[in-house]
């Protein structure tokens, strides 16, 4: 497909994405989609009439967060997307004179994008094996990294929803309780072990009621799209606080999100097959088919002056549980879902030092720090340091990615 727009040969934004977003400009906002660098405002655009056809409430595009949008059930949201790519093509209805100063399209660079979306509930997971072995290497028996319950489902805990947050927003370092090393009380302060956790994340699609079930089979018809997900971390409160009900004030300080969200639509040519599940899993988590997505991923470190170090490239490929079978499992009790919520993959890591999805695990607790191209050494993340995360798709000359998710902290 080819675009009367300028579009770069890396971009994450060409004519097979589409994502949605929400910007802000002059004190108002208007749900988008982004083609190279240009934005398309779908409030203005709706106002050609492009999509009379479909019978949209009026105004759905003039709002703060994709909810409602979102809400219209995905025959809809995928019509407005083909309506979209099709206008936007070389020849298109978009492809017009009168069209070239109107506010339809706006550079990139004279809006901000906001958090896309109203996240009613956020439960993060547990899913990749590469990470929770490592994890129980680092902190339990080598040779029982791995608790009982892990290869028989999906472990998760319900996060805060309230501090995610959309990329580009400074995190304040955290404060809490830690237990130094051979000390007999805990104290005060800061968090010394500050990481970041490299996860996808994917938001629902369709309410369900309370005792209602969600099958794998039926798991994508609830899943609008996903999206970068940066879990922050702080290990030395992590450590001290998460026997016996798991991490609280560890991670609820922020999460960032990048701020589109990639259907599932654009994301079908890159489906492959997961790993293979030992033992076999119960019934309610069968499922048929391809459900695993070869998404790059890389994670930036940048400091103070600028300069970049790579300390990450991994892949959602490696996930162990895949999306279906998280959203089985977290409703399999009857757990209601509501549009607009979050749900995250858990650390994405590979089975190579150089795809590991966290500093814990780059610099395996601490101990093998990584320089940084001033000379400086990084054991975890220090203030003023940005964590800038990417997720792109690519084959046979069709290139789709995720934008930026990036952090500061302060």
């Amino acid at each position: 497909m080819k675009s009367f727009l300028d579009i770069s040969q890396t971009s994450d934004f060409t004519l097979y994405n589409i994502p949605f977003g929400v910007f802000t400009k002059d004190g108002h906002n208007a749900v988008c989609t982004r083609v190279g660098d240009t934005i398309i405002d779908l409030n203005q655009c709706a106002h050609t009439r492009i999509f009379d056809s479909l019978s949209l409430p009026k105004g759905i595009f003039n709002k703060a967060t994709l909810n409602d949008f979102i809400g219209l059930g995905k025959s809809t949201t995928s019509a407005v997307r083909k309506i979209i790519q099709e206008a936007l093509m070389m020849g298109g209805f978009l492809d017009n004179d009168i069209f070239k100063d109107t506010p339809v399209f706006i550079d990139a660079d004279q809006v901000q994008m906001v958090l896309p979306i109203q996240i009613g509930d956020y439960t993060d997971f547990y899913s990749s094996r590469e990470h929770a072995t490592n994890v129980g290497i680092m902190f339990r028996d080598p040779a029982n990294a791995l608790l009982p319950n892990w290869l028989h489902l999906p472990v998760g805990y319900h996060g805060r929803a309230s501090s995610i947050v959309v990329s580009g927003t400074d995190i304040k370092r955290p404060q809490g309780q830690t237990m130094p090393e051979g000390a007999e009380k805990p104290i005060f302060g800061p968090s010394k072990q500050l990481d970041f956790e490299l996860e996808m994340g994917f938001v629902i699609g369709k309410n369900t009621q309370l005792g209602e079930t969600i099958s794998t089979d039926d798991a994508e018809d609830y899943i609008f799209g996903l999206m970068l997900f940066n879990d922050w971390s702080a290990r030395d409160i992590q450590k001290w606080e998460y026997v016996p009900l798991g991490p609280f004030l560890a991670k609820n300080f922020a999460s960032t999100i990048s701020p589109w969200i990639v259907t599932l639509e654009a994301l079908e040519p890159f489906r492959v097959s997961g790993p293979e599940q030992e033992p076999e899993v119960l019934p309610y988590l069968k499922y048929a088919g391809n459900k695993n997505y070869d998404i790059h991923l890389s994670v930036d470190i940048v400091n103070l002056s600028g300069q970049s170090k790579r300390v990450s490239t991994s892949n959602f490929k490696y996930m162990y549980w895949n999306m279906c079978q998280q959203l089985a499992h977290h409703t399999v009790g009857g757990c209601n879902m509501r549009i607009g919520d979050l749900l995250a993959s858990g650390t994405i890591s590979g089975p190579t030092p150089d795809s590991y999805g966290s500093m814990l695990e780059i610099c395996w607790k601490g101990t093998k720090p990584i320089q940084m191209p001033d000379g400086t050494e990084r054991k975890f993340i220090l203030d003023g340091d940005i964590v800038a995360m990417r997720g792109w798709c690519e084959k046979d000359g069709i290139r789709i990615g995720f934008g930026p998710c990036d952090g500061k902290i302060v």
